[in-house]
Parts: C-alpha cells; sequence; structure tokens
C-alpha cells in the first residue's frame, strides 16, 4: 500500500501545482462605457474599485474592440476579427435569423475542454435563437439578456430613460408599420420588438419591464458572487457581460442621482461598486492570487446619450478611435505588475489566444485566429509587443488600417500619429507618403481575406442560420413553444 499510497500523494501535488499555475479567469464587459468614463482613464466620478484595481494592475490604454456591440462579442468570444465569424452589416436584433456559428469555437469551448467550469451572466448579443444561445456556445449557465436593453416594446420601458414618461403601446391598426421593421436576416427593429426576455440557461424566466431593468446589475452581479463561491475548488471562466450603461440608462434606485452629472454616469458607479464585489469575494475566498480579471468595454461611449470618450475622437459607432479604442483593465496580483500600463496594440480578439495559453490548452494552436496571446504584455515580460498591424472594420468595411503609432483612413487619406495626436486633430499624409503607401499595401493584404463593402470574401466563415425565426416572447407574452419548459405566458 505505501508505494501506491506516495504515487497518490505525487499525484495529488502535482494536481495542486498544476491548479496553481492555471488561472480563474472572469472577463467583465461593459455596454457602451467611455474611454473617460471610469477614473483610472479620466473620469470625473468616484470609481473606487476600478481605480484600486487599476492600482494593482495594468491599463491597457491601446485595447480595440470594434464599432458597435455584435462584432465586438463576437472577437471576444472567437479570437477572429468579427468580418471573419459574423459577417452582419450592423449588430443584431430580437428574433434574427443568423447568428454565431455554433460551428465556431468560442473561448467558453476552449476553456471548458481544459476542465474550466464556465457560465455566461449577462448581455449576450450573437443571437437570440436557441441554437445561437450560450449554453451552445461552450457555456455550462446562463443568465442574462440575450441583446441590448433597448430591444423592446416603448411603453415597457425599453425606449425611455426612467426620469423620462413611458410612451404609449402602439394602436393594433399600425400593425402594418410595424411589419416594416421586421427584417428576417438581422431581426425586428424599432417600435416593432417583442418584450425583452429574460433567459435563464434554456428557459425564458420573466418579462422585463421597467422596473426589472433597474435590478439587472445588482442581479447580475449576485449571481456572478454566486459562481465564484459555488466553484471556488477547481479552474473556473466567468463572462460578465453587463447590460449597463447602455441607453435606456436604469442603475438601480440606490445609486439614482449619486454622480450629480447624469443617470449614465450614476450607471457607472454602480458598474464600479459591482467591481468591488467580485474583487472583494475573490480577496475573500484567497482567489485573488490565482485569478486573472478583466475589465473592458464593448465599444467606445455614446458622446449624444453622456458618455466621455476624451481625449478621443469620435462616438460609438464610428472607427474614429473614440469609436472603438475602449478602456480596459488587466488585474492578476503577484503576475500583472501593479500601478502598470501597456501601448502596445490590443484587442478583444486577443482574449481567447491569451486565456487558453495561461490555462495550458494545447487545442488553441490548432485554430485559426486572428488574434495573438498577450499574456507576455499583461506579464510585463521584456520585449513583448501587441499587434503589428490593426485593422478597423465597420460591418462589411475596412475603414481604416493601423500599424504602430501610424493609423490610416481609407478612402479619405487622413493619416494620424497617434503616439502624438491622439485626437486624431491633424492629417499628416502629404508629409509621409511612405507611411500611407506602407499602410495602404496593409489594407490589399486584408481584402484579399476579408474583403471590402461586401460579406463574401475568401477569409469569411458561415454565419450560423436558422429557419423561420421567431420572437422568445409574443407581444401577449407567450412564450416560444418548444423553447421553454418553465412557464407558458408570461406577465
Amino acid at each position: 500500500m505505501k508505494p501506491l499510497l506516495l504515487i497518490l500523494s505525487s499525484f495529488t501535488l502535482l494536481y495542486s501545482a498544476f491548479a496553481a499555475e492555471t488561472p480563474n479567469i472572469v472577463l467583465i464587459n461593459i455596454d457602451d462605457l467611455g474611454y473617460a468614463d471610469i477614473g483610472p482613464f479620466g473620469a470625473k466620478i468616484s470609481t473606487p474599485h476600478l481605480d484600486r484595481m487599476a492600482k494593482e494592475g495594468m491599463k491597457l490604454t491601446s485595447h480595440y474592440a470594434a464599432p458597435v456591440c455584435t462584432p465586438s462579442r463576437a472577437a471576444m468570444m472567437t479570437g477572429c476579427y468579427p468580418k471573419r465569424v459574423l459577417p452582419v452589416p450592423h449588430v443584431l436584433f430580437p428574433a434574427a435569423a443568423v447568428g454565431l456559428s455554433p460551428k465556431a469555437t468560442t473561448v467558453a469551448e476552449v476553456l471548458k475542454g481544459a476542465g474550466y467550469a464556465t457560465a455566461c451572466i449577462g448581455k449576450w448579443h450573437l443571437g437570440d435563437q436557441p441554437e445561437f444561445l450560450p449554453t451552445n456556445q461552450g457555456f455550462d449557465s446562463y443568465y442574462g439578456i440575450p441583446y441590448s436593453n433597448d430591444m423592446g416594446p416603448g411603453a415597457e420601458g425599453s425606449k425611455s430613460n426612467p426620469d423620462q414618461p413611458l410612451p404609449k403601446a402602439a394602436a393594433k391598426g399600425k400593425a402594418g408599420a410595424a411589419k416594416a421593421d421586421a427584417e428576417p436576416e438581422t431581426g425586428i427593429k424599432g417600435q416593432a420588438q417583442p418584450p425583452l426576455p429574460l433567459i435563464e440557461d434554456h428557459n425564458v424566466v420573466e418579462r422585463v419591464k421597467a422596473a426589472q431593468q433597474h435590478t439587472f446589475t445588482r442581479r447580475y452581479t449576485e449571481r456572478a458572487v454566486k459562481f465564484i463561491r459555488e466553484h471556488q475548488k477547481k479552474p473556473f471562466f466567468l463572462y460578465l457581460p453587463h447590460n449597463a450603461v447602455h441607453f435606456p440608462h436604469y442603475p438601480h434606485q440606490e445609486f439614482m442621482g449619486k454622480s450629480g452629472i447624469s443617470l449614465q454616469k450614476d450607471w457607472a458607479i454602480e458598474v464600479d461598486w459591482s467591481v468591488g464585489q467580485v474583487l472583494d469575494t475573490l480577496r475573500e475566498l484567497k482567489l485573488d492570487a490565482n485569478t486573472l480579471v478583466v475589465f473592458t468595454s464593448d465599444n467606445g461611449g455614446p458622446l449624444n446619450q453622456g458618455a466621455d470618450n476624451t481625449p478621443l475622437r469620435g462616438s460609438k459607432g464610428s472607427t474614429l478611435e473614440g469609436g472603438i479604442r475602449v478602456c480596459t483593465i488587466a488585474w492578476w496580483p503577484g503576475r500583472i505588475p501593479a500601478g502598470t500600463e501597456t501601448k502596445a496594440i490590443t484587442a478583444h480578439m486577443d482574449w481567447l489566444p491569451t486565456f487558453g495559453e495561461l490555462a495550458h490548452c494545447k487545442s488553441v494552436g490548432e485554430l485559426k485566429l486572428d488574434g495573438k496571446d498577450i499574456s507576455p504584455v499583461l506579464l510585463g515580460q521584456k520585449g513583448a509587443s501587441g499587434h503589428d498591424v490593426f485593422y478597423y472594420y465597420a460591418g462589411f468595411n475596412l475603414q481604416a488600417v493601423r500599424s504602430g503609432p501610424w493609423k490610416l483612413h481609407l478612402g479619405k487619406n487622413e493619416l494620424y500619429n497617434l503616439e502624438e495626436d491622439i485626437g486624431e486633430a491633424k492629417n499628416v499624409a502629404a508629409e509621409h507618403a511612405d507611411i500611407v503607401a506602407q499602410l495602404e499595401k496593409h489594407a490589399e493584404t486584408m481584402r484579399a481575406d476579408l474583403g471590402d463593402k461586401t460579406k463574401d470574401a475568401p477569409g469569411v466563415r458561415e454565419l450560423g442560420r436558422v429557419e423561420n425565426p421567431q420572437p422568445l416572447i409574443s407581444a401577449d407574452g407567450t412564450v416560444r413553444e418548444g423553447f421553454n419548459k418553465i412557464a407558458k405566458t408570461l406577465p
């Protein structure tokens, strides 16, 4: 028995050592947060938890998402440029016929294959039909709204802030106008949108109205803390994509008015509270030294809805820096150098290869990815670098390309040195024809792969697609047949 005990003891020590080197991973993704909407990036509001996170971790000051949320999330989940894996012109809406293909390999599937428990808590926005939801994309569990919190009926609170009166429901005689807003390919738009569904795993459990909108940051946070506590003894991947701070702005009542500026800033303060709850839980459970936490946004902030992208030029939806460069912090006490920042060009498509490398996932090397492992950058290794070239896509269109400090807006012949001119104010194309030619050559290389102004190109992969897509909740509260095992109708 002694040799057997020795073998078992050795195995236990080996497993413990492996587990200690395999970090838990928490990815917090905020919706429509401006570059300067949090303290570490210059906000005027108080965000003490994020301030501490930055002091204990690293700021990524040249980190890129996409101009809007669906493509940004596609890059984050797949490690690829969004046009490669989810070629849609803008974002997805309720009852879209297309979504992220179930054939795509997601970061959740990679980590699940390495023994991680996986959970998605919050906004998904990669397709709302059952085939596209998180539990069919590598997540053990899901709790959240499948798209933005403004994609529901105006009369139920989805089209106006809580300090404004709710609009009346559209008259039944206007069904023709509502029908005109339905596009089977990308979903139902405008006033025709069905009720917002709250989903738990495979079931619609709630019809979201104004009162519920106020509660989601808190409810997501409570679920996140519960997940961490329940899975503290094995590696876990928690993806926490908040609906905050997307319009309409619904902070919890306890946070309304706290900023003294706007509901959008109130909600950013609640987001800071949420981050504090997650980090405090990790500290309490003594998981902080073995947990990588990333905080970021899905795109630049919308200036017309109160976001602040200072010192960047531009807003959500554009490929100016203010539309696509996002405030990002990485935290891993003892591993990521405290109080540091990097100007390395990094992007959401880097999270899959980075997490996969840290989790010792051999399968990552078998994937064709556009992202790269940026763990050397995060860990402060000497000589570590980000992307040599980054491409700015908006939908099907390649609009800009960056290499080093140089950014060229294609078709406009506008060249900016982002290290000297982060606000893209001085066009220096006439003075640097050689740089313009070099960046144009990079653009031609990418056009040959992913194309430009068309969704058809050699490197573009197949969309996920379903026949006869249906809303998850109809206007009368009936839950889609065959989808829900809990409730037939919701009030």
